[in-house]
């Protein structure tokens, strides 16, 4: 294969995949990716990302109505410097025990934190990137149906890998993002990046569901 075949090769692999890309963005923006597709018939492999502090109770509330057996495995994603919450869940998961009656499904993995809290932009891109590279064999590993996140840092790498898969038709996880209850008027940063790769987007006050028309209200969770 001569240098000029290679160089057409490389530009058509690139241009098919920046159309990908423009078209799985494209479908989520426009609410087209916010449906499922049929029925589903078995289980949903499920990760979870937890934050800290608030993130942690606002994403417990949420889950602990779920039906566990229908959401399983479960895959809870900690910051590794996050001690409070792993109890936090581990608590709601012998809870939820006494009423499925049966052995929990779910386990509990921690990766680095993307991004701390008043970190600057320019470290937390290494933070990130890191955290990205540790976070590749977790998401082959589990291969989730569902991601569900609501702030935190940690589920960027996440759902970017996520994302990624999706791109290359190796998995098509649905990710299900819940802007914080302490956002009221505008957006997170991690809400400003996953607006455009979140299948479902949802939020907790009127004034951010008219900011973001595709989003859905569901009211205060805290």
């Amino acid at each position: 294969m001569d240098n000029q075949l290679k160089f057409e090769l490389l530009i058509l692999i690139l241009t098919l995949v920046i159309a990908r890309v423009l078209f799985l963005i494209h479908k989520i923006t426009t609410g087209h990716s916010k449906y499922a597709t049929g029925r589903r018939q078995k289980s949903c492999k499920s990760i979870i990302c937890i934050g800290s502090g608030g993130h942690t109770t606002e994403m417990l509330k949420l889950i602990e109505t779920l039906d566990f057996i229908k959401y399983s495995p479960r895959y809870y994603i900690i910051a590794s410097n996050d001690v409070t919450s792993a109890r936090k869940v581990e608590d709601l998961e012998h809870i939820k025990r006494k009423y499925i009656r049966k052995e929990p499904d779910y386990r509990i993995y921690r990766i680095p934190r993307s991004r701390d809290v008043k970190q600057s932009y320019i470290t937390s891109t290494f933070t990130t990137l890191y955290s990205i590279l540790y976070s590749i064999p977790l998401v082959l590993q589990t291969m989730p149906d569902l991601i569900l996140c609501n702030g935190p840092g940690t589920c960027i790498p996440i759902c970017g890998l996520a994302f990624l898969l999706k791109i290359i038709y190796i998995a098509d996880t649905r990710v299900v993002f819940i802007e914080s209850f302490c956002r009221t008027k505008t957006f997170s940063l991690t809400g400003r990046i996953l607006m455009y790769f979140a299948d479902n987007f949802l939020v907790q006050w009127p004034s951010l569901k008219r900011k973001l028309r595709r989003s859905e209200y569901i009211g205060q969770l805290m």
